[in-house]
């Protein structure tokens, strides 16, 4: 057995018989399906949209370490593409895949991370329906980078939107913050820190379709890069109104808060990739609590603050009975988080 049969060489990028095997014997093994053809450069998608709205989306992915408790690169692409799509209201199709590899990564490391995408496709019901492969030489890439994009379809009378946000909303979140930022971060094993911390990474798609049904839902996001803090701005500044968060009812787990603590981070600026945050009228709002809690992935879901008029800006009520501004993000704390 040689390294070519181990490890990812340039070879298996250059368009000849290494990369022909690479994309026949490893991603098609994992990703058949009747409109993945390997031979061609386009799919065409045999589905009429109907009176629904197309929803597109693209993402790049480049998290280190490849591989952490809760998922690895390949599963968490999957997921957050899809959910951009749920949080917009729609439901995911298709998606396409692009793969960049660097010469050495092991063949045992990418068969995960494709079983991991197959994986996570099929449990959401999307497909994989086309792809491309490039090897960059070693030392000019993280292992492997992925771009995916995905298409969805919506209910056009669905109308989501910050712009629909209103004074007096109540704002809620599926689950609790900050666990896949210290998933991995944890599995760096960066400060001598180690932990038994999964990642949140998974579909958020049950939680939208059950909020969909809610006539007083404004607005979903999925509080990814900048986590719910950052999602609390982009309210504020797209609606020109204040959001209010009550430190109490903020979901965190203790072991986040915990190194949280430790290390000088906030755990509302840190990724989740599992989770929803939700604008909705303040009168739906415990209906909607309800509806979520009623999944297995919402079952810690909370109401944590509500859309005010003024300041304009993010404020958190804090246990100690007083307010605490907290300001836009400006330096990545934990960078490659995803």
């Amino acid at each position: 057995m040689t390294q070519l049969d181990t490890h990812v060489s340039l070879a298996h990028g250059n368009g000849g018989r290494f990369m022909r095997e690479l994309i026949n014997d490893l991603f098609a093994r994992y990703l058949a399906n009747p409109l993945l053809d390997t031979g061609t450069d386009a799919a065409v998608l045999p589905w009429d949209a109907g009176e629904g709205q197309l929803v597109f989306t693209t993402d790049s992915f480049t998290v280190q370490p490849i591989e952490f408790p809760g998922g690895n690169i390949g599963s968490l692409a999957v997921h957050g593409t899809t959910n951009d799509l749920a949080v917009a209201g729609a439901i995911p199709k298709y998606l396409s895949l692009g793969v960049l590899l660097e010469e050495g990564l092991e063949f045992a490391v990418l068969e995960r991370v494709v079983a991991g995408i197959a994986e996570a496709a099929r449990e959401i019901g999307v497909v994989v329906a086309a792809g491309d492969t490039k090897v960059v030489r070693r030392g000019e890439g993280g292992g492997i980078y992925l771009n995916t994009s995905g298409i969805g379809v919506k209910d056009p009378r669905l109308e989501l939107g910050i712009g629909r946000v209103r004074a007096g909303d109540a704002v809620l979140v599926s689950g609790p913050v900050g666990d896949h930022g210290i998933a991995v971060m944890l599995a760096r094993e960066q400060f001598g820190l180690r932990g038994d911390l999964r990642s949140d990474a998974a579909s958020v798609l049950p939680i939208t379709r059950a909020l969909a049904t809610l006539p007083g839902l404004r607005f979903m996001r999925d509080p990814t890069r900048g986590g719910l803090a950052t999602v609390a701005h982009e309210i504020v500044h797209g609606s020109g109104l204040g959001v209010a968060l009550d430190e109490a009812r903020v979901p965190v787990r203790d072991s986040v808060r915990a190194v949280c603590e430790m290390l000088g981070y906030d755990p509302y600026f840190l990724a989740c990739e599992g989770r929803v945050v939700a604008v909705i009228a303040r009168e739906e709002s415990d209906r909607a609590l309800e509806a979520m809690r009623s999944l297995p992935s919402g079952r810690e879901a909370a109401i944590i603050g509500r859309v005010q008029e003024q300041p304009a800006r993010l404020l958190l009520e804090t246990t100690l009975g007083g307010e605490r501004v907290i300001e836009e993000l400006e330096d990545d704390p934990l960078p490659r988080i995803c």
